[in-house]
């Protein structure tokens, strides 16, 4: 055994006995029914539960009930047209549960029956297509895990701290597994010509959502998904086909996807030009800024998940991600970015995918000012939110990946701050 694994282990001893010790030395968590706790025995251990097939489809347990989605009513003039938040803060790993998935919708969820819905194929094409799901299904499979974010996640954090809670400053994004067919394999059945540079695509949802895509990425990774986690889509993720562009912002990801054309140049649709785009500080917009930076999250402790345990053995999470590739390094600070320290990344480390990350230390009860900072594959390190300002103001909406702070509290609340 080398030195390196003899401290590794020595570590692992010491932090297990000091958590296991603070643990003893701690009173039981107040609340609950006495009855059902030590010595007695439990309510649930006298008497048989529900049988198989009482619970058809799978849901969580009721005591639950508060790990949902959650939106914020005044934030837009209709529900229709609107978001709602991922609960990072509720959640480990890096798979999001399918019914936990953040929504953006520009016109209401779509209710598409797929017996029929069609996916179009056409314009600079040798040979159109029209596809029913059935169809699709038969094209070569691939599974690949994305996550998809917002491009107005943390918009409302330009000007300074808003929102007290990871689930409304970061929860425009979700990872799943998708199950799909390949873009590119769908454009060589169609035959694409020559002189194609662009697609339009399109939805079936009111709002008939359209973006322009480089052809380049169309032929790069994108697919067409029929299924997120190993089962058909959810209606608000564009049941039962929508479109996946690694690493690019969200609003190209098109649910309800009906309609594909292939052309020589882009649309300039609403929704890349008066929308989605990135106003800077001379008055003038930044277009077709289609990437997601590198950015990261610590998830907790944050606003909605403060530290409840007191001093002692403090656990870190968070999460980190880029849109050019892979994560890899994220750093943690404990004093508003004086001093850094790398943290300990948990987990598969993907491609255009969520990485969980963790750190570890004592609190010894005094405050904290919480950030973490990725570094991605590329060599690109997060922004300080001062150092995004300086080149992108404040006027802007989309595309913020400024470093997150999050103030301790003596008392282990936590609020969302910014720190000079």
């Amino acid at each position: 055994m080398s030195n390196t694994d003899n401290q590794s282990r020595r570590s692992f001893l010491a932090t297990g006995a000091g958590v296991a010790a603070a643990m003893l030395a701690r009173p039981a968590a107040a609340g609950g029914n006495p009855a059902n706790q030590p010595p007695n025995v439990p309510e649930w251990t006298k008497s048989l539960g529900e049988g198989v097939a009482v619970r058809p489809y799978g849901k969580p347990s009721k005591f639950e009930k508060d790990v949902v989605r959650r939106d914020v009513e005044w934030l837009t003039a209709s529900r229709e047209s609107s978001v709602s938040f991922t609960p990072l803060h509720e959640l480990e790993g890096i798979i999001t549960p399918n019914g936990l998935c953040f929504e953006r919708h520009h016109g209401g969820i779509a209710e598409v029956d797929p017996a029929d819905h069609r996916l179009m194929i056409h314009g600079l094409v040798e040979r159109p297509l029209i596809l029913t799901l059935e169809e699709l299904k038969r094209y070569p499979r691939v599974n690949r895990i994305h996550f998809m974010e917002c491009a107005a996640n943390s918009g409302m954090e330009w000007r300074g701290a808003q929102l007290n809670g990871c689930q409304f400053t970061h929860g425009m994004i979700h990872c799943v597994q998708y199950t799909g067919v390949s873009l590119r394999t769908l454009l060589q059945e169609a035959g694409v010509k020559t002189n194609a540079k662009w697609l339009l695509v399109e939805g079936a949802d009111a709002a008939a959502m359209d973006r322009s895509l480089p052809i380049e990425k169309a032929l790069d990774d994108c697919i067409i998904a029929y299924k997120m986690n190993g089962e058909a889509l959810y209606p608000e993720q564009g049941y039962p086909m929508r479109l996946v562009v690694p690493g690019w912002q969200g609003n190209l990801w098109v649910k309800w996807l009906r309609r594909i054309k292939v052309g020589d140049q882009p649309w300039h649709t609403r929704e890349e030009t008066s929308k989605y785009t990135d106003l800077m500080p001379n008055g003038k917009a930044r277009r077709f800024t289609w990437s997601m930076d590198a950015k990261s999250v610590i998830t907790s402790p944050s606003p909605q998940a403060p530290i409840r345990h007191g001093k002692g053995f403090t656990i870190v999470s968070g999460l980190a991600w880029s849109g050019n590739g892979k994560v890899k390094r994220v750093d943690v600070s404990l004093d508003g970015g004086r001093n850094w320290w790398s943290a300990r990344l948990d987990g598969p480390v993907l491609d255009k995918a969520l990485t969980r990350f963790y750190y570890e230390f004592d609190w010894n009860g005094e405050p904290l000012l919480l950030q973490s900072r990725v570094q991605d594959e590329t060599g690109y390190v997060q922004p300080s939110k001062a150092e995004l300002r300086k080149i992108r103001g404040v006027n802007s909406i989309y595309h913020n990946n400024g470093i997150q702070t999050w103030h301790v509290q003596a008392n282990g609340e936590v609020e969302n701050v910014e720190v000079a």
